[in-house]
């Protein structure tokens, strides 16, 4: 045979040609890469990865907290300290004046005190018809009442009443008595209630708000801004809707009083107010946080510091009526159907859906409702093991001039659980040379 094409291996194990010694030499990278793969991360992540961004138009699809605000704030030039009007499906604000400013809450701190209310109830700890006892210093508040002092239910000392008659007395009426009940039948006494509001206010993201008691009379450091009364607005309407089966109430009625009308004026004047609460102190002026309804649109309106009661209410009335009339809720599209599949590595299936956390929805100016757009930022590449509502992207909403409106979360819609053992083997080699040539 000629030399070149054929030789004997020196212990005599057959002839061995080109071809045999490629395969040899294949089966020893193939081994090589095989060990760099487990060395890299078999089982674990899929190493570094990038967003992949897509960006499109986003056509309207019919009628997250917001990101942004809507354009066109207009001229209205609240006569306040402060005031803020926020679209409560998208969080977006509409209008802003002053919005930091730091304002003694005066019975606003009431709103606080029915939210950790509520949630005593949401969680078993309190009931509607419980009654409690109506402690001392509850009822000299009652008592200051009477003698032309700070609103109150009028509770007598040693008396009990239930949770719900308390709660429509603070709603209602603004008893500073009912909300001192309130608090220790929910904390055990009023420093401790005030902590836990410091708290949860700090938790829902009211960065600049402090409380020093449940009711809101002067004492000790509090403040709040009309951008946080938004924020914690916004929260007790998604956390606890019910809160407004109290709130939109004309009159609170108890014992043999007279009807106590609602010291939220604009319940009686206009027809879509259903809350929330007003508040006033010589040093703080009239404040009054509203929530009204139009059809499938909510808004939240706050002015603080009005310096009259006639003037907040004047003002809220302006805010609502500018945000009903000038502006729209606009639904951008996702995928198909609001959905889209996205591949996923080392999974028991090759693709999960994605879809946004809530609906993607904005507020803009009436004249600017189709001229909206979308980018999606996905997390790339995605490995399993995956949660049913983890979040992988985000999908950005802007408008015509490339201003970010809001941006909603990108979540899985069903859960994706590990791959088999070659499942996983094949994908850690795909990723490690799509990370090799990325």
């Amino acid at each position: 045979m000629p030399m070149g094409f054929a030789w004997r291996s020196r212990k005599g194990r057959g002839w061995t040609g080109p071809a045999a010694r490629w395969r040899a030499a294949g089966r020893r990278a193939l081994a090589l890469v095989a060990a760099a793969v487990w060395i890299l991360g078999l089982w674990g992540g899929a190493g570094p990865a990038g967003p992949r961004v897509q960006a499109q138009e986003g056509a309207p699809g019919g009628a997250g907290q917001g990101a942004g605000g809507a354009a066109g704030q207009g001229n209205l030039n609240i006569q306040a300290r402060s005031a803020v009007l926020v679209d409560a499906t998208t969080g977006q604000e509409l209008y802003a004046q002053n919005a930091d400013e730091l304002i003694p809450p005066a019975s606003l701190a009431k709103i606080m005190t029915l939210d950790l209310v509520f949630h005593a109830l949401e969680e078993g700890r309190l009931a509607l018809d419980q009654q409690v006892p109506v402690s001392e210093a509850a009822w000299r508040l009652s008592v200051q009442a009477g003698l032309g002092g700070p609103s109150a239910m009028f509770l007598e000392v040693g008396e009990r009443v239930r949770i719900e008659d308390l709660i429509r007395g603070v709603a209602v009426a603004s008893g500073n008595d009912a909300s001192t009940v309130l608090a220790e039948a929910v904390a055990g006494s009023e420093e401790a209630f005030v902590r836990l509001m410091n708290q949860h206010a700090a938790e829902i993201g009211m960065k600049n708000s402090v409380f020093s008691n449940s009711h809101g009379l002067p004492g000790g450091q509090q403040h709040v801004t009309a951008r946080d009364m938004a924020r914690l607005a916004l929260h007790v309407l998604e956390a606890h809707p019910d809160i407004l089966r109290y709130t939109s109430l004309k009159y609170f009625e108890w014992k043999d009083f007279a009807p106590q009308p609602n010291y939220n004026r604009l319940i009686f004047r206009d027809p879509r107010v259903d809350g929330l609460k007003t508040g006033h102190l010589s040093e703080a002026g009239y404040h009054l946080v509203a929530t009204a309804r139009d059809g499938d649109r909510r808004l939240v309106s706050v002015v603080l510091g009005a310096a009259s009661d006639a003037l907040r209410v004047g003002e809220s009335q302006r805010l609502l009526d500018y945000g009903f009339q000038q502006f729209t809720n606009t639904r951008v599209a996702f995928g198909e159907n609001g959905r889209q599949g996205v591949s996923v590595y080392k999974g028991a299936r090759s693709q999960v859906t994605v879809e946004p956390a809530t609906a993607p929805v904005v507020t803009v100016p009436k004249t600017d409702a189709g001229e909206v757009r979308t980018r999606v930022e996905m997390q790339e590449p995605l490995v399993a093991p995956l949660e049913k509502g983890q979040r992988v992207g985000t999908l950005t909403i802007e408008d015509a001039q490339g201003r970010v409106l809001r941006t909603v979360p990108l979540v899985t819609a069903q859960a994706v659980p590990r791959g088999g053992f070659f499942r996983v083997l094949w994908d850690s080699v795909r990723l490690l040379f799509r990370n090799l040539f990325a």
